[in-house]
């Protein structure tokens, strides 16, 4: 799973560079992603994490645990 994001599913986008001309070339629009350690208090353990911006800003708002099991239920990481 490269370049997805693990908690949001967010990944690279296709689109086009357009020159002041209005010619058309093909271009890539990445995700923010950041490999990020959380603490996992359940656990008590470090779970790493692929994650964009959104999706760490996700993670503080709901908790770590909410948003790996909502995560899981999307079939976005299978174990954790």
């Amino acid at each position: 799973m490269s370049r997805i994001c693990q908690i949001t599913g967010k990944k690279r986008m296709i689109g086009n560079n357009v020159s002041h001309s209005k010619r058309r070339t093909k271009r890539e629009f990445a995700p923010n992603l950041k490999n990020k350690r959380f603490w996992l208090e359940e656990e008590n353990r470090y779970v790493t994490l692929k994650v964009s911006a959104a999706g760490i800003r996700t993670i503080y708002k709901k908790g770590l645990k909410t948003a790996l099991e909502e995560a899981k239920a999307a079939g976005l990481i299978n174990i954790y």
